[in-house]
This record gives C-alpha cells, structure tokens and sequence, in this order.
C-alpha cells in the first residue's frame, strides 16, 4: 500500500504544483509532495501565475508552494515518484537506480501516450491556451491515479 507520492516535473513551478494538489484533493490519506529536476533560479519561487489562477479556479489552493530541488532523500522516502515525461524518469533512475521500478509517467494511464503512458508537456512561457490544455491533462492523469490508488 502506498503512503507517500513524490510528484516532479522540470522546475516545479507548472505541473508538478498543480498535480500534487490535484492529488491532495483526490488521496487525501496519503502524504504527496513536489519537486524539480532542474529548479535553478526558481528554488523558493511560488506557482506560475497562470498555472496557480487555474488551480484557483478549481478550487485548489497554491498559496503555499515554495519549488524545491529533487534530491535523493525525496527519492528514497517516496512510495511512488510521478514525473511528467520519460526523461524525468531517467533523470530520477540516474539519481536513484533502485527508484527505477517506483518512477511512472503522471500520464500513465491516459490513453495516445507511448508504452510508459503519456508525457504531459511543458506549459512553462507558453500561452494561456497552453496552460489550459496541460491542467485538463493534469486533471484527467490525478483522476486515473485516484481510481488507481483510491480507496
């Protein structure tokens, strides 16, 4: 049984924010956090602006979320790690072999994506539209992970 997902995407400004609270609201027993691969500049930076409005408008709250650094302790300790494409998963393998089997796409259970399941893409200086089209992705992955994983 799982109790703890580690959520990540590139700088955790965009998706993995949205998708962990999007899983908050969907499992609330289990203990979810976020990470980025490659944060940079934006360690303590709260969500995008466009990502946090949309998440405002479905009644999630980002207030919060301070990105932060993926680091081998967040690897371990984690149940389930959800990244947003395959080069994540390989990133997070190179940092952690042993979380190679643990590490699955956020899309992994929508249908047209590859043998892993569906690269949710990066909205990061893009338009709104943009936005819009990968938080409905983001939507659709977190309820296939609470049918997955619900009670």
């Amino acid at each position: 049984m799982f109790q703890s997902i580690l959520v990540v995407c590139t700088a955790n400004i965009c998706r993995s924010p949205v998708a962990e609270a999007l899983l908050k609201a969907r499992l609330p027993r289990l203990r979810i956090e976020s990470a980025g691969i490659a944060v940079g500049k934006f360690v303590g930076h709260g969500a995008a602006p466009l990502a946090q409005e949309l998440a405002e408008a479905d009644g999630l709250d980002l207030s919060a979320h301070h990105a932060k650094q993926i680091n081998r302790d967040m690897i371990e300790a984690a149940d389930l790690i959800l990244v947003m494409s395959e080069g994540q998963r390989q990133k997070i393998s190179e940092l952690s072999p042993a979380a190679t089997g643990k590490t699955m796409l956020f899309g992994r259970w929508l249908s047209g994506g590859g043998a892993h399941g569906y690269a949710i893409p990066d909205p990061y200086r893009k338009s709104r539209e943009a936005f819009t089209h990968v938080h409905q992705l983001l939507i659709s992955a977190a309820d296939t992970w609470r049918s997955k994983l619900g009670d």
